[in-house]
């Protein structure tokens, strides 16, 4: 997107997935060939949950009273949370769970909003960048970080992390791929869409360096990134597709990209696709149109089918955030 050119709240078609290279296990450097799943660190080494955990329930959202309404299911209950109001431009992010949303307010703060009932909003950053549904926050695997846009840069656009607490902030470095900026579960490396012809980049945190995913012309959502950075899953759209500084889709066709060649990666799922993406340890998790209801099905990082969990279906509409082991 390169925020200076906004087409506010635009809803960005989809187009089908791609599938050519076959699911395959994942070893070796960032670029190699294979599955989406991942060989690095996992999230579980941030407190998230064990590698082995079944999905239990899932997150989802939707929009409205001039903000967002967050869902959480787990183990037969639902959680609600609200966030945003006054000039929402539906700059959000939810951490891992559902328990908190970090959004963006139009005097460019960065809050977080914690569960119902435990507290009122909380300031943590006051140079985030307003104004574009796609300039998201990022919450880590862990729920302790979280990477923004910032304010007033033109060009490369400058993105800091800060903890969830509000305390020490950094710099992570610039990128052109700013757009629903999304975590690997190692914390080392955010993806983003840049809304026009520059496709997906990815920035390395750690040495602050960005690089664009080969093979990748136009983009409408960066859903998710493997734990080591090597899959991104992305809603790729055709050159005649609206682009533009798009808002969180409720549904996508997800396609899966090898971030160091660029090569398509086939989702082993039958069924109407609406989006996946990446647990902390390498899983994969599909959501599948139903009739009444959709499903979620779990892929281990070789491809095979593990788990199959049937949503809600007052849910069936909403848009998905996440899954909870």
């Amino acid at each position: 997107m390169k925020h200076r050119a906004l087409t506010a709240g635009v809803a960005l078609a989809l187009t089908a997935a791609a599938t050519t290279p076959a699911l395959a296990g994942s070893t070796g450097t960032p670029g190699s060939t294979g599955t989406p799943g991942s060989t690095g660190t996992s999230g579980a080494a941030h407190g998230a949950a064990p590698l082995s955990a079944p999905v239990s329930g899932a997150v989802y959202f939707r929009h409205g009273g001039g903000g967002i309404e967050v869902l959480a299911h787990r183990g037969g209950r639902t959680s609600r949370l609200k966030a945003g109001g006054g000039a929402f431009a539906g700059q959000f992010a939810v951490a891992p769970g559902g328990r908190r949303v970090a959004w963006i307010d139009d005097r460019n703060r960065l809050r977080v909003t914690p569960a119902s009932g435990s507290g009122p909003d909380k300031v943590i950053a006051r140079n985030a960048a307003y104004g574009g549904p796609c300039l998201t926050p990022a919450w880590t695997a862990d729920g302790r970080r979280i990477a923004y846009p910032v304010k007033g840069t033109a060009g490369t656009t400058a993105v800091a992390v800060v903890g969830a607490d509000g305390r020490g902030r950094s710099d992570a470095g610039r990128t052109l791929g700013v757009c629903h900026l999304t975590w690997s579960a190692d914390g080392r490396t955010l993806a983003g869409y840049t809304g026009d012809t520059n496709g997906v980049h990815l920035l390395d945190t750690r040495s602050r360096t960005s690089k664009h995913v080969p093979g990748v012309k136009r983009a409408g959502h960066v859903e998710s990134l493997s734990p080591d950075a090597r899959r991104v899953v992305i809603n790729a759209i055709g050159a005649d597709a609206p682009g533009g500084d798009g808002s969180w889709p409720l549904s996508f066709t997800p396609s899966i990209r090898d971030t160091g060649t660029g090569a398509k990666i086939a989702v082993p799922v039958r069924g109407r696709l609406l989006g996946a993406r990446y647990l902390d340890d390498g899983r994969l998790a599909v959501r599948v149109r139903g009739t009444s209801a959709n499903t979620i099905v779990i892929l281990s990082r070789s491809g095979r089918e593990v788990q199959r969990m049937t949503e809600p279906a007052g849910v069936r509409n909403l848009g998905l955030l996440g899954v909870i082991g």
